[in-house]
């Protein structure tokens, strides 16, 4: 049984099962993913948007649906009884999950690990109830789960495997079909509609004052595929500006742009990756934000930041994104080359703390020496 969640989470599972399938070609699976996990072979009795949520607030709204997906799944584990149940990041809903899969006798094995060592530090505790095994993503997690009597193994970040070679700008210019010779503005807003909703507007607006210093400026979106390209639309009504919209290719609109600012998440990991100079920005409703900043117990939100122990690239949440704001930020960045050369080799730096590729490979190795 997999069960996965949003584009990112969509994306491990999927290179998961496929490495699993090389090394056990006669297991099946079935759960809840999203295109690229049953491409990979997954039963997808549930789509993974089905539980996509952000935020305390916005819960409330899809509970019901989430609450029904849950029992569903419960259903389906009881009559089939799996050999094991691989959960893939969505701690809201995959830790609740596995209490009631441990109830019955399941092993849970869980791929990239709830973020406790930022917040609700309890739940490692409910860890070491509900799963058998712990794949961490990040080099610091594993002792943390070892100290509490976790079994758990670092075994890389998947994002490693999962983008492009970086390259120079023109390259993948040429690939997207891009002008090569144009200052190049790559915008992700993100992979959930809710937080699509309430960042893309922003980084419009943003973004037309950039076009008035730069009049020839191109900007390009990558749509992943968990969004409709008609969610966009309000931030697309001026023709001025006339943004390159990418199915996917996130990393690659990335790669190809001068800037690129990104909804904070594996995003900002991916660009990192991609050797361009970012700017992570996230915006959520107002109570589960002011929540959040009473619970989070971390000096930064982005994966880079994170990773690099410091701030390497600029974090702009809630209303330091106002579209002003954001725009003397992207401004300010792009006027100085010596400002992207230090982050870009604070970059190299996060990259080689994540170690060697494989990150797939290794959990499926965890996974099969388990069974």
């Amino acid at each position: 049984m997999v069960v996965a969640g949003e584009a990112s989470g969509d994306r491990h599972a999927a290179s998961l099962v496929i490495e699993l399938t090389k090394r056990l070609p006669e297991t099946r699976f079935f759960g809840m993913g999203g295109p690229l996990l049953e491409a990979a072979g997954l039963e997808r009795i549930y789509a993974a948007d089905e539980v996509s949520v952000m935020g305390i607030t916005e819960v409330a709204p899809k509970l019901p649906r989430i609450l029904k997906v849950m029992n569903g799944l419960t259903q389906t584990a009881a009559r089939r009884l799996p050999q094991c149940a691989i959960l893939v990041d969505i701690p809201d809903f995959n830790l609740r999950l596995a209490a009631r899969l441990k109830r019955l006798g399941i092993k849970v094995i869980y791929f990239v690990s709830p973020m406790i060592w930022a917040w609700r530090k309890y739940r490692i505790h409910q860890i070491a109830n509900w799963v058998d095994l712990m794949l961490c993503i990040l080099p610091f997690e594993e002792a943390l789960y070892r100290r509490a009597g976790v079994r758990a193994r670092y075994v890389g970040s998947p994002v490693l495997d999962q983008v492009p070679t970086a390259a120079g700008k023109e390259e993948f210019r040429s690939r997207l079909g891009l002008a090569l010779d144009r200052p190049t503005l790559a915008l992700l807003p993100g992979s959930r509609s809710a937080e699509v909703k309430r960042i893309f507007p922003w980084m419009i607006e943003a973004t037309k004052q950039i076009a008035l210093r730069r009049p020839d400026l191109q900007v390009v979106v990558p749509v992943a595929h968990s969004i409709r390209r008609s969610e966009l639309d309000g931030g697309l009504a001026d023709p001025a500006l006339k943004p390159i919209l990418l199915d996917g290719q996130a990393p690659e609109a990335v790669g190809a742009s001068d800037i690129a600012v990104v909804a904070s998440g594996t995003a900002t990991l991916e660009a990192a990756l991609m050797k361009r100079p970012l700017i992570a920005v996230y915006r959520m409703a107002p109570i589960s934000y002011w929540l959040g900043r009473l619970l989070v117990r971390v000096p930064h939100v982005s994966l880079v930041n994170l990773i690099a122990q410091q701030r390497v690239i600029p974090e702009l949440l809630q209303g330091k994104m106002a579209p002003k704001k954001l725009a003397v930020e992207i401004e300010q960045l792009w006027s100085s080359p010596a400002d992207q050369e230090r982050m870009i080799r604070s970059f190299d730096r996060v990259r080689e703390r994540l170690g060697p590729r494989g990150a797939a490979a290794r959990a499926a190795e965890e996974i099969t020496s388990m069974l």
